[in-house]
């Protein structure tokens, strides 16, 4: 079976381990046990190990760079079988100087059954190395005495002045009575026998007068062995009665050649001081393939001085990238719909059609009364529908059709928002058993993500409808509000709308705000529907209650539908009707119909202002009673600005109310201006204008009434179900095609 998206599954590899490599520099910088001054405690296990010994014998090590393959696996087990006292690293025992090199090497020793020293080499000086080193093992240059034997450390990155070491060297051999003298060095003060590759000049003991100062000293008081790193061999050579050797093969990157190999020196010193060592070649076998791949790693090594987990990184960052440059340059795109696709044998058949949402009926909402529709139009239609939705307390009981789901937790003042248990098995089981078609999803999260994840473990189309502008409801969510409204709000949106097979928006200023926030899913303009015929029934007698029950004369009405809510802008009305209270002499009364938490709060903004004979709060109103109330209206006002749709303003005008809102994303494309009402910006002013217009001017209003009962005339239940309809179909075909592909692809 070949793989569907090759360079996808690559870049999401890369992507994967350049997050375990992060993750892993983090764990050591962060979640290690600190370790401060380890050369101390290794000394006194060496002088203990040592101390009733007449010989002792130690290994030493360079270039051990963090090796996990060749090092801690592969060396360290031979170490501690070998019978050495004790082991000295001659330099770069870290690939670099930062934290999580040297929490690395620690993980690396502890392996060790026996104690250790370290050279502080020019690996453990880098990237601000020096003081981690003074801080977790000790001084840069020091000395100790083990059995009848000298031990002596020097700096020579140049972090500490060669003139200050050599005085303090003189000082310590004048006095010292000990039987051999073995120094170790970083960089080797004398050139290698043979000829090493990628060597440069700052790869050896520099300035030339430390060198020749210290091979001076090295001859005067008689030094037997000096031990460097910092080259990719082993290199041994006399001058005087001194033994020069460079070892650098303790894990590092080698050529696997007779001299650049993996290896280590056996050093035995006898009771009368006498030294002799020995070439302890690790036995590394390698297939001539791969031996060529490792010297070109050396190569591209060497220009990066990178450990090989830098270097990894580095590696995956870059192949990202030219994954997603490739991707953007050479792989061909298409943003025009596929008009080739032919829908019909969807369109002809009977849908099962699941839907997901976190709030429905006994609710009232705006989406609640959209998906209520939705589902009545498809079933009339001879579809089937599943709603899952949560729990309430006055929900019908039993319901056919509805999955209802237990609340883990209830917001709001009056627990109308509800966060369902999500959780549950039995959630997947009836979805799965009720085997659906497609997934329509109306929140882009909690239920809204369940129901995407199981559109893709069922592989079923999924479709999103775009019904509420969540930045309008930053004060619900316990964060900043610019951060949900700038951030969090807009990328929650954008990211579930691109994880969708399709998106639905009630308006076209709808679809350019999800373009400009970056969604790149099929966009299909289809405004909810609204039942048209019952706001054309005669209802003179139920009016007529009203306005006694009301004690309304000769007042126009005004009517106004929203949640009392922060998000639907309700201050912004009564401090209009205080106004126009001033400006006119029409009589009126605003009637705002809607619950919410704020009621209380508006109620004394009212009494306060002394609108009680202007302003009432009527509270909520059946469903099956809004047109009664529509009628009993001269006009309807609205200053919402979190709509997407408008469709309370849609029921009006099929009642033959004009409007006055306040322009939003909803309101634009349903409100025509001067044609079935008034839309202005958010100025009290303006708005107080156009609804003293339609008190005032009856004529034009009840021209405005006659053309916005015409315009809400096309916004049938029936049509908005076949309309939705034709979009299932088309991400049905095209769900099947994509899987015909895929299979042409395979074969």
């Amino acid at each position: 079976m070949k793989v569907r998206k090759p360079l996808k599954l690559l870049f999401y590899l890369c992507l994967l381990t350049i997050t375990v490599l992060v993750g892993y520099k983090a764990y050591l910088n962060y979640f290690l046990e600190d370790y401060r001054a380890l050369h101390t405690e290794q000394l006194d296990r060496i002088q203990q190990r040592v101390a009733d010994k007449e010989a002792f014998r130690f290994a030493v090590v360079g270039n051990i760079n963090n090796s996990i393959g060749i090092f801690e696996k592969r060396m360290v087990p031979v170490l501690n079988e070998s019978g050495v006292d004790f082991l000295i690293s001659a330099g770069n025992a870290v690939s670099g100087g930062g934290a999580d090199k040297y929490r690395a090497l620690l993980g690396s020793l502890s392996h060790l059954d026996i104690p250790y020293l370290l050279t502080f080499g020019p690996h453990e000086y880098e990237e601000f190395g020096s003081f981690r080193f003074y801080e977790h093992f000790g001084p840069h240059f020091f000395s100790a005495r083990v059995g009848n034997s000298r031990l002596i450390f020097l700096d020579s990155t140049g972090k500490t002045s060669w003139r200050w070491q050599l005085r303090w060297l003189d000082d310590v051999l004048a006095r010292d009575n000990s039987n051999s003298r073995i120094l170790f060095v970083g960089h080797p003060p004398k050139p290698a026998t043979q000829d090493p590759l990628f060597d440069e000049q700052e790869d050896y003991l520099h300035p030339p007068e430390f060198r020749a100062a210290l091979l001076e000293t090295i001859d005067k008081h008689k030094i037997d062995l000096v031990f460097s790193a910092n080259l990719s061999l082993y290199s041994e050579s006399p001058a005087g009665n001194a033994t020069f050797i460079t070892t650098g093969g303790a894990g590092g990157l080698v050529l696997n050649d007779d001299t650049s190999f993996y290896h280590y020196v056996r050093v035995e010193v006898d009771k009368n001081g006498d030294i002799s060592h020995s070439l302890q070649r690790l036995p590394v076998g390698q297939h001539p393939i791969l031996k060529r791949l490792e010297s070109a790693w050396l190569f591209l090594y060497s220009l990066l001085y990178s450990g090989y987990l830098n270097f990894l990184l580095i590696l995956a960052i870059l192949v990202a990238i030219a994954i997603k440059l490739y991707s953007a340059l050479f792989v061909s795109k298409n943003f025009y719909p596929d008009y080739d696709l032919d829908p019909s044998a969807w369109l002809n058949r009977s849908l099962r059609v699941a839907m997901f949402t976190n709030n429905y009926l006994p609710f009232i909402g705006g989406v609640p009364i959209s998906i209520e529709r939705l589902r009545r139009g498809l079933q009339e239609g001879g579809d089937q529908t599943l709603i899952v939705a949560p729990r309430y307390k006055d929900q019908p009981d039993p319901e056919a059709g509805v999955l209802r789901v237990p609340a883990l937790l209830a917001l709001g003042e009056k627990r109308e928002f509800r966060i369902a248990n999500l959780f549950l098995k039995r959630i997947r089981k009836g979805v799965r058993d009720f085997r659906p078609d497609i997934i329509h999803l109306h929140h882009p999260f909690w239920l809204g993500s369940l129901g995407l994840f199981l559109a893709r473990s069922l592989k079923v189309p999924a479709i999103y409808t775009y019904h509420t502008r969540l930045e309008h409801y930053a004060h619900f969510v316990p964060l900043p509000g610019a951060l949900f409204r700038n951030l969090i709000s807009h990328s929650l949106i954008r990211r579930f709308a691109n994880k969708c097979d399709g998106i639905i928006v009630p308006t076209h200023s709808a679809e350019e705000y999800l373009r400009m926030i970056g969604v790149k899913s099929p966009t299909y303009v289809q405004p909810t529907g609204i039942e048209y015929q019952r706001f054309q029934e005669d209802c003179t007698e139920q009016v007529s209650e009203l306005r006694q029950k009301l004690q309304l004369s000769d007042e126009r009405v005004l009517i106004s539908v929203s949640r009392l809510s922060n998000e639907k802008n309700i201050d912004f009305m009564i401090d209009a009707m205080s106004t126009l209270r001033k400006q006119t002499d029409r009589a009126f009364r605003l009637l705002i119909i809607g619950e919410g938490h704020q009621r209380e709060r508006l109620q004394k903004k009212i009494r306060d202002l002394d609108l009680a004979a202007q302003v009432t709060l009527v509270g909520a109103i059946p469903p099956e009673q809004m047109p009664h109330w529509y009628h009993l209206g001269d006009a309807f006002v609205f200053a919402s600005k979190s709509e997407t749709q408008g469709m309370v303003i849609l029921e009006a005008m099929a009642a033959g109310l004009p409007v006055v809102a306040v322009r939003s994303s909803g309101i634009d494309d349903v409100v025509r201006q001067g044609v079935n009402g008034f839309k202005t910006p958010e100025n009290q002013e303006l708005w107080i204008k156009q609804v003293r217009q339609l008190l005032e001017d009856d004529d034009l209003r009840n021209t405005l009434s006659e053309q916005a009962l015409a315009f809400a005339k096309d916004f049938s239940i029936e049509q908005f179900a076949a309309d939705v309809r034709h979009i299932y179909a088309s991400a049905l075909t095209q769900r099947d095609k994509s899987q015909e592909d895929d299979s042409a692809h395979a074969s």
